[in-house]
């Protein structure tokens, strides 16, 4: 019987990040070349307890849905990407795009991280919080 881990499960893949296949099927992917160019895409979601991601675009399923009116879901052969392995995939370095391990480091009083180069990993777009825009415009 697997036994579940407790406390708090960590992952150095965040949501937002540009990851690439390092194995498995979209490794293998082959342009019309030929040439082997693994898939490289965003994360849509992370479950770091089970060491799973979503790769927008890759390692796509149809599911069948029956349709449900009561909740106004309509029914049909749906498309949705599946979860992945951890392992399968690696984070692009910024600096030279090919795929890098992770580490953090503390820099200016922040925990960062950082890509084998030394380039920082940049916070992707959707994971800032505490960033509010405000609108210039004024009720008139």
């Amino acid at each position: 019987m697997k036994t579940t881990s407790r406390g708090t499960a960590k992952s150095k893949i965040k949501r937002g990040d540009q990851v690439v296949f390092i194995a498995g099927k979209e490794y293998n992917r082959y342009d019309s070349a030929g040439k082997r160019t693994p898939f490289r895409g965003r994360v849509i979601e992370v479950d770091p307890r089970n060491q799973k991601v979503k790769v927008e675009g890759a390692m796509i399923v149809k599911r069948h849905r029956k349709p449900m009116p009561q909740m106004n879901r309509e029914g049909g052969i749906m498309e949705q990407e599946a979860w992945v392995s951890i392992s399968n995939v690696a984070v692009v370095d910024p600096e030279t795009g090919k795929p890098t391990r992770v580490r953090y480091e503390t820099r200016d009083g922040q925990k960062v991280r950082v890509a084998k180069s030394g380039k920082l990993i940049p916070i992707p777009d959707n994971r800032i919080t505490g960033s509010t825009q405000k609108n210039d415009e004024t009720d008139e």
